[in-house]
């Protein structure tokens, strides 16, 4: 086996085959003059594994040209942040099921495909080749015990991302609850526990996503507001639009930490070692 990575999956991509023990092929990457991209890789194998986050439509073309390098291999591929994958289904007439499109395109050259924490398992049903996701809750687990604080309270954002946060609660058997709004009035709104009072507790509010992290700010005021210590934020995919890292920060957040399924300088958790035992065990079936 031998692997290969797109523009911005290069760092998670060598730590895989670091871990995997096997070789990491240079690849190049270049744009013309009229936009259009280009690639190339060295030798490859007759086994390639594809190790390609969709951050952004270039790396979605990325894919499918390094999909298509490979076409004389046996392919499988890892896609650590799977962009389209929240326009899952048709909310409006005339909408496209973007998540499907997206599967169905990368279904082609590809024997196998892994996702890293898809915002919904259905998404996996559109690929015509099996895909399967892998967690890295229990690596996010290890970093907020790397944390050392004291009797931490794990929150949710909402009751849709509670498993994410009891897994992580879970490696260290901490607290865990999930953040409800209450609207008061039009103007009125509080952002509090379900069920486990803030005060006085070093708070981690976990999730699978942060994008322009608007309502986790408000959240964060609002629990400081209620007694919280320290107030922390950890989540898989850091996309971080339109400022939300100095947002976050500025609400008050002590932390800001993703995996380097998006690859940025808040990337101190990784996807590799949940993704190295996977393809090993799967090899082994």
């Amino acid at each position: 086996m031998r692997i290969i990575s797109t523009e911005r999956s290069q760092v998670l991509a060598a730590r895989v085959a670091e871990k995997l023990g096997v070789p990491l092929v240079e690849t190049i990457f270049r744009r013309f003059p009229d936009g259009e991209l280009y690639m190339r890789c060295g030798e490859l194998d007759d086994e390639t594994l594809i190790i390609s986050s969709i951050v952004d439509n270039d790396m979605f073309v990325q894919t499918l040209l390094a999909i298509d390098a490979a076409d004389r291999s046996a392919n499988t591929l890892v896609i650590p942040y799977m962009g389209y994958s929240r326009q899952d289904k048709r909310f409006s007439p005339g909408e496209p099921i973007s998540a499907r499109a997206v599967a169905r395109a990368l279904s082609t050259g590809i024997g196998r495909v892994y996702v890293i924490n898809i915002h919904d398992r259905s998404v996996l049903e559109h690929f015509s080749v099996p895909a399967k996701e892998i967690t890295i809750t229990p690596a996010i687990g290890s970093y907020v015990g790397d944390l050392r604080l004291k009797n931490p309270l794990i929150l949710a954002p909402d009751e849709g991302a509670i498993d994410l946060a009891s897994g992580v609660a879970a490696v260290g058997g901490w607290d865990c609850d999930h953040l409800v709004k209450t609207r008061f009035s039009g103007e009125e709104v509080r952002i509090a526990p379900k069920t486990i009072d803030a005060a006085g507790r070093d708070v981690v509010i976990v999730d699978d996503i942060i994008s322009t992290g608007g309502t986790l700010a408000t959240a964060a005021r609002m629990l400081r507001d209620q007694g919280a210590i320290s107030i922390h934020a950890a989540c898989v995919h850091g996309v971080l639009t339109s400022g939300a890292y100095t947002r976050l920060r500025a609400a008050g957040l002590s932390s800001v930490v993703s995996s380097d399924t998006c690859e940025s300088a808040s990337s101190l958790i990784s996807a590799a070692n949940a993704i190295a035992t996977t393809i090993r065990e799967d090899a082994h079936c």
